[in-house]
């Protein structure tokens, strides 16, 4: 006997938070996009003008920043339309698509800082270090306010968490250059300028492979982190001692806001004579919905 559970008015009310707070996330989106998007030429501008790496390198990343912003827009924007009979589950999934593109965007520009800082170790040119600290100054300013706006929104949902990312290494990439062009005005030592691109390049590398792992995870249809297939089967056991045996259990994320969970659940003779493997049904579904947070749950009983 196969029962598929019917959503119950409790994840309709959860579609349709998601709805609203995906709106809130476009808006917020949008804002720091627009803000980034501008600093992004004005701190390119400076860098060339007075000859700094390390601002030339925070344009980059700033760059790839408002290019993170954009994926993230769009996802965003996709993720809203509505299941169909061939996108059963919506398109929620191309956030963490586009939280996997924002992982390769860091690597890629953390690469590239590591390169360009290594030849200025080499070929040492001068350096305006007033200039580039005027302009690391406003970008730490601009960098700040996209983290303050996106920072209730990062523990709910890995796109914004890559976004975050991104503006919180650009944010330690600002303060990086303030803190080289006070040493190069002081000293005259330009190297100092490589050496802290390297230090901010460390950073970018570790929040990537941080999004990257978080976000593969989902994509490969793994199981929450800290959470498997067994610890539950064992649950379940303990829990329902009408549960004579549990198989093909599956459990994995939509994104980490929706679970699903499926399994073959063999029940005891007199769960069968009596016909109650419908209220047992329900009762697991909402055992799992509290309990793990599962929002789909497909049960087999046999």
């Amino acid at each position: 006997m196969s029962i598929k559970m019917e959503k119950s008015v409790y994840n309709k009310l959860f579609s349709a938070r998601l709805f609203e707070f995906r709106s809130v996330q476009r808006k917020k989106l949008s804002i720091v996009f627009g803000l980034t998007l501008f600093f992004t030429a004005v701190e390119l501008i400076g860098g060339f003008l007075s000859k700094s790496m390390a601002l030339v390198s925070d344009a980059v990343h700033m760059f790839t920043d408002a290019f993170a912003l954009g994926i993230s827009l769009i996802a965003v924007t996709i993720s809203r339309f509505p299941p169909c009979h061939h996108r059963t589950f919506g398109l929620y999934r191309a956030e963490i698509l586009s939280a996997f593109v924002n992982g390769l965007l860091l690597l890629g520009a953390a690469s590239w800082i590591v390169y360009e800082a290594i030849s200025r170790l080499f070929s040492p040119q001068s350096i305006h270090s007033l200039p580039m600290m005027t302009i690391a100054t406003l970008g730490l300013i601009v960098n700040g306010l996209g983290l303050v706006l996106l920072h209730g929104e990062k523990q709910k949902n890995l796109n914004v968490k890559s976004v975050f990312y991104h503006l919180a290494s650009d944010t330690l990439s600002s303060m990086g250059v303030i803190l080289g062009g006070i040493f190069i005005h002081y000293t005259g030592k330009t190297w100092m300028d490589s050496v802290i691109s390297l230090g901010i390049s460390g950073a970018i590398f570790l929040w990537a492979w941080h999004v990257l792992k978080e976000s593969a995870r989902i994509l490969m249809e793994m199981s929450p982190e800290g959470i498997t297939t067994d610890t539950i089967a064992k649950d379940l056991h303990q829990t329902f001692p009408e549960i004579g045996a549990l198989s093909n259990v599956h459990f994995w994320t939509i994104t980490p806001e929706i679970r699903v969970f499926s399994a073959h659940v063999k029940v005891r003779s007199e769960i069968l004579l009596r016909k109650e493997t419908s209220r047992l049904s329900k009762r697991i579904h909402r055992y799992l919905q509290r309990k793990y947070h599962v929002k789909e749950s497909t049960l087999q009983m046999l």
